[in-house]
């Protein structure tokens, strides 16, 4: 949460005030009354509540529309997409109500009400009085209240929240043409903060650690009344101290003044850089903490504090690389797509729920060494990013703009306040502007603008390309989606596959079109591949149905859809990772709607988190240093079989996303249909730094036709853990043979 001091004093039922010395904040979360309207007008009575943080599928009783939002489909439709203004229920609005005692003490002070993310539409009344409304959905909507409350009493806050399809078009607020209901809500935390007669409104703290500095800047917000009468003050004079200690134990390694002048009933930006020494950089690894805690004096008086965590940490691109802090670091990990998620009937309160955030976003991934996430077509609500600062992961920050939408000022201020507000997380290293698109105003004009804002992080600029930069082309996304769109389209796909195959697992296999990623001088992050989704319950996703009934039929098991999919991936993710010049590869799902067009890879009721087959196989498709096989695969796709008693030759591809050589032994074997090891092959190799080796390996094939299962299994020295790597290949042309099937 933005500006919260502190030490924590709770002094009545669901309103807390967090205290220290004359700073505070009432914190507003919990249940509100809730009710809807038709019209734009407050209902006569509240007979529902509804929790904030949350959206308003979490009312109780439930809204009246829930069973047309949430209805699960009795069965899979192929379809490709979805238009937002073709809506099945009638749209409304929704209020909310709290009443809340502001203490006496507090008067005198200036009051602002913020709300870190509401969406669609918000418009707040305090004592009916309005104070305002806002068009940003995904950053903080503040409003300036001390006029509207009355100290010492009860004070009754409204807000009332809109529709999607009633958002303006001037809202940087996009369309995902995946999504079907775009569900309202306060969605992240909602607080009153009070100060003095000048607020730290907004601050960035952005390390160097190669420079070994902290630059601190602030917006400072004066709520002095604007020069009225000739000779009255335009300015005045503020003072802030700055104090760096470590987070945890508390130990004090800095400190900075920053003084200036401020415009009256305005935001005036101060900037200081504070050297600092002898500090311990964060990365996923070694997630360390500080704290910059900064205290606003005006003139001589104290106005206002704010506790600010942040990290020191460098990341920068050089070259087709991802450097962090000086070190070449490769990303692996996947995509949470949660504004889908928001419309998944199982999703209920479960964003808001930190332990099962946190294992979903930390604990999961790590265990299957992902280091990233891309948070993808939509931003996160503000504590998920704390948990990324904390435990450790690096994140690619998205905005939703994927279709376009928005007017050129709008989208301005709304991306402006994103980086003021979410840029002090030191887990996110990539702002994400724009999703398989292009906009010449953002990726030319804004962007460089921001980057002035915040030096410290890469932009991607989604499809744009050096062609249509005018300066330097810094990242671009290759979306790798192989044998997907086109099997989804093709009346005939297994005609199409055999006269334009896709080699799956063959790990130089790269496409005409595709060519331009390895010869592009900009970095390299493929944040979406894996065209191959399924539902929870093993069911195709929307785009995926006519894929798998052609691959696997109509009538295959959850299971063999299954075995399917994580063999599918393993290869996919085995053949990007092998084209060392891929910087990232973030695979495409962790998270989404399980009924809608892709999916994830959980099975059965998401609130358990119950990892499915393909997320077990990501453990070794995605260990930093591994060794995969260089096959073609014969048992889904038609790339031809080999011939009884032939010689099988092909490499084994060692890669190493690590600093350092890791030395070990592979065993390749050659494996029937009944589990019977038919050949085997034994290497000592050595894997050196971020490098790929090509290791040489044969088999004389048997001249038993059938099915056949390639093998690799590397363990490192000093280890007992088996990294795997599979192909399936047949000997004859041999209709449905068997294979035998291995757990990973």
């Amino acid at each position: 949460m933005k500006n919260l001091t502190i030490f924590f004093i709770t002094l009545f039922i669901s309103v807390s005030v967090f205290a220290q010395n004359e700073g505070r904040i009432i914190n507003l979360n919990g249940k509100w009354d809730f009710d809807q309207t038709i019209n734009a007008f407050p209902p006569h009575e509240f007979t529902r509540t509804c929790p904030v943080p949350g959206l308003i599928h979490l009312a109780e009783p439930r809204a009246k529309d829930y069973d047309k939002l949430f209805k699960k489909p009795n069965q899979v439709l192929a379809d490709d997409s979805y238009d937002y203004r073709e809506l099945d229920y009638e749209p409304k609005y929704s209020w909310y109500k709290k009443m809340v005692k502001i203490p006496a003490e507090l008067n005198g002070s200036e009051a602002m009400l913020t709300v870190l993310k509401s969406k669609y539409v918000t418009q707040v009344y305090i004592n009916g009085q309005d104070v305002g409304q806002s068009v940003s959905c995904y950053t903080p909507i503040d409003f300036k209240v001390t006029n509207a409350l009355k100290f010492g009493e009860e004070n009754e806050i409204l807000i009332r929240v809109g529709e999607r399809i009633w958002l303006p078009p001037q809202a940087a607020g996009s369309t995902d043409k995946e999504k079907v209901h775009y569900i309202p809500g306060i969605w992240d935390d909602v607080f009153l903060s009070f100060s003095g007669k000048q607020k730290i409104y907004k601050n960035l703290i952005l390390p160097s650690v190669k420079n070994k500095k902290v630059t601190v800047k602030l917006l400072v917000r004066n709520f002095y009344p604007q020069q009225i009468m000739y000779g009255d003050p335009m300015t005045d004079s503020v003072k802030a101290e700055v104090i760096i200690k470590e987070k945890v134990s508390g130990k004090q390694v800095a400190k900075g003044v920053i003084s200036g002048e401020t415009t009256r009933d305005n935001e005036t930006q101060l900037t200081v850089e504070i050297p600092i020494n002898n500090f311990k950089k964060w990365s996923p690894e070694t997630p360390f903490l500080y704290e910059a805690e900064i205290k606003l004096y005006d003139g001589n008086k104290f106005s206002d504090v704010v506790v600010e965590k942040f990290g020191m940490r460098d990341f920068e691109r050089r070259g087709k690389y991802f450097y962090l802090n000086s070190e070449k670091y490769y990303l692996r990990g996947s995509n949470i797509t949660l504004h889908r998620f928001f419309e998944d009937p199982d999703c209920q309160a479960l964003p808001w729920n930190r332990e099962w955030v946190k294992k979903l976003l930390i604990d999961d991934p790590k265990s299957i060494d992902w280091n990233a996430m891309r948070i993808c077509v939509g931003i996160v609500p503000d504590f998920w990013y704390d948990l990324a600062d904390e435990y450790g992961m690096v994140l690619q920050n998205e905005w939703l703009y994927w279709q376009n939408h928005g007017w050129n000022e709008q989208i301005r201020e709304e991306f402006t306040d994103w980086v003021w507000s979410d840029g002090n997380h030191p887990g996110i290293v990539i702002w994400d502007a724009i999703n398989e698109n292009v906009n010449s105003y953002i990726g030319n004009t804004l962007i460089p603008e921001l980057q002035k804002l915040d030096p410290t992080r890469i932009w991607d600029a989604g499809y744009m390309q050096e062609k249509d930069l005018v300066g330097v082309d810094p990242l671009d996304e290759p979306h790798l989606y192989r044998a997907g769109w086109q099997l989804m389209q093709e009346k005939d796909p297994i005609k199409y596959l055999t006269e334009n195959p896709y080699r799956l697992g063959k790990m130089d296999d790269w496409e005409q079109n595709q060519l331009k990623y390895l010869e592009a001088s900009a970095t390299q992050l493929v944040n979406e591949y894996g065209w191959n989704w399924l539902w929870r319950d093993g069911q195709p996703a929307k785009l995926t149905k006519n894929i798998y009934d052609n691959l696997v039929g109509e009538n295959a098991t959850v299971k063999e859809r299954r075995r399917l999919q994580s063999y599918w991936l393993s290869c996919e993710t085995e053949w990007i990772r092998g084209e060392r010049t891929m910087a990232g590869v973030l695979a495409f799902c962790h998270l989404t709607n399980n009924y809608g067009y892709t999916g994830d890879w959980y099975i059965n009721n998401i609130k358990d988190l119950e990892i499915g087959p393909s997320l077990k196989w990501f453990k070794h498709s995605f260990a930093p240093t591994n060794v995969f096989i260089d096959l073609a695969d014969q048992r889904y796709f038609p790339n031809g079989f080999y011939r009884p008693g032939e010689q099988l030759v092909f490499n084994l591809i060692g890669i190493n996303d690590l600093n350092k050589k890791v030395p070990g032994t592979v065993t390749a074997k050659l494996i029937d249909s009944k589990g019977n090891l038919v050949s085997e092959l034994i290497k000592e190799i050595e894997i050196p730094p971020y490098q790929r080796i090509n290791i040489p390996a044969f088999f004389t094939l048997p001249q038993k036709q059938g099915g056949y299962l390639v093998l690799a299994e590397f363990v490192k020295n000093g280890s007992t853990e088996i990294l795997k790597s599979r192909r399936y290949i047949k000997v004859s042309n041999v209709d449905n043979p068997d294979f035998w099937e291995i757990e990973p």
